[in-house]
């Protein structure tokens, strides 16, 4: 029963951050001219990636699961998925004037 809310946890968590996250980069980028339906999936991705990170360093220990396999992400890897999510959040910017 707790891995059924833990995961309705997880559900409702990502739905409201990535809701929230991704209305605000759709509209950034709209803002600057960006076209979303070509490039908005790398804000998407960067979002999920971010979402990743926080949830596998902060968000499993205050949840309803307290089974195996709960540790932290070694911080390098940390640090590589954050610097990612950064690129992919900075690219369609750089992708659209440049090409375009």
């Amino acid at each position: 029963m707790r891995v059924l809310f833990e995961l309705i946890r997880i559900i409702f968590i990502f739905a409201i951050v990535g809701g929230l996250l991704g209305n605000f980069f759709g509209r950034v980028y709209l803002e600057i001219g960006i076209d979303t339906e070509k490039y908005g999936w790398m804000g998407f991705l960067a979002i999920f990636i971010l979402f990743f990170v926080l949830y596998r360093n902060k968000l499993q220990f205050s949840g309803w699961y307290k089974g195996e396999g709960r540790e932290k992400l070694p911080k390098i890897v940390s640090r590589i998925l954050i610097f990612s999510s950064i690129i992919l959040i900075l690219l369609p910017p750089f992708i659209n004037f440049h090409f375009n």
